[in-house]
């Protein structure tokens, strides 16, 4: 069982009744000559990396290896009870915040798709897995739901940010978000699909701009940004609003966009904000 387009994956959804987790399941047991049991066993590891990373920024005082940023997930978790953003969007904001934090303090994370962006799935994650009681089973069809939107979109276009600016990154990472999280919550397969077209579309265009060339500012609050971008749009979707164009269309729409963008956008950290009169003068105190 094998699929390269959104396209050829609903249609083996719809051929077998299954949903998008249990057809990437199949596909990795075919392609990748391994057994269900291995799979996800090593996908278990990847989640217990997730949430270690997460655990270790609100308990850890952790630095950047630039030190532009460190000790901001704590803030924002502390502020869960009274939120403007509600218990949910606070958590996955501030886990994926603090995920970045571990990735620039030079700790172990999951690059999911990328290390830049490698905040956002793990935040919305254990921040639906607390508040909605998943088990770890359940999360585990997750992670394969999002595999197969990542699959997609690095077989058909690109989710670095040196090639395709932070809407491949952050774009990326938000789309298999949204994906799994209407999955979880009991959407269909098409549904997935145009979650991720949301979120992908959501942030359209987005650039590259690192300040000093490090990935930590403006990088670590995009992630804030693209795990709520995740839920905003599962919840559009959810809600019986369909996107008007087809996952592979915007998939082709994202890659054309940020081939487009000066390459001064695409993290050469040479536009943007990070070619600023203040960002500049604080790379210069990098330590």
């Amino acid at each position: 069982m094998n699929f390269q387009t959104a396209e050829e994956l609903l249609n083996l959804c719809k051929e077998h009744g299954l949903p998008i987790s249990k057809v990437m399941l199949e596909r990795e047991k075919t392609i990748g000559h391994m057994s269900e049991e291995e799979i996800l066993k090593a996908l278990m590891h990847a989640y217990d990396i997730m949430k270690n990373a997460i655990k270790r920024s609100l308990t850890e005082d952790l630095t950047s290896m630039g030190g532009l940023i460190g000790g901001e997930a704590k803030k924002i978790y502390k502020r869960k009870e009274d939120s403007a953003c509600g218990s949910l969007v606070s958590k996955a904001i501030s886990y994926a915040m603090g995920v970045l934090e571990v990735n620039t303090s030079m700790g172990l994370i999951v690059a999911a798709p990328t290390a830049g962006s490698s905040g956002v799935i793990p935040g919305v994650f254990v921040a639906i897995q607390e508040e909605r009681g998943f088990s770890d089973a359940r999360m585990l069809e997750a992670l394969l739901n999002a595999g197969a939107v990542g699959y997609l979109i690095t077989r058909n276009a690109t989710v670095s940010g040196a090639e395709g600016g932070c809407q491949a990154e952050i774009g990326s990472a938000s789309a298999m978000a949204a994906s799994a999280v209407v999955e979880l919550l009991g959407g269909t397969p098409a549904q997935c699909l145009d979650a991720a077209s949301t979120a992908l579309a959501n942030i359209l265009g987005l650039v590259c701009d690192p300040v000093g060339g490090l990935v930590e500012a403006p990088c670590q609050n995009r992630n804030g940004m693209g795990a709520s971008n995740a839920l905003i749009s599962a919840e559009i979707t959810l809600a019986g609003i369909k996107h008007l164009v087809p996952f592979d269309e915007t998939v082709e729409a994202m890659y054309k966009v940020g081939r487009s963008i000066p390459f001064e956008l695409r993290e050469t950290a040479l536009g943007g904000l990070a070619a600023t009169k203040t960002a500049c003068q604080r790379c210069g105190k990098c330590d």
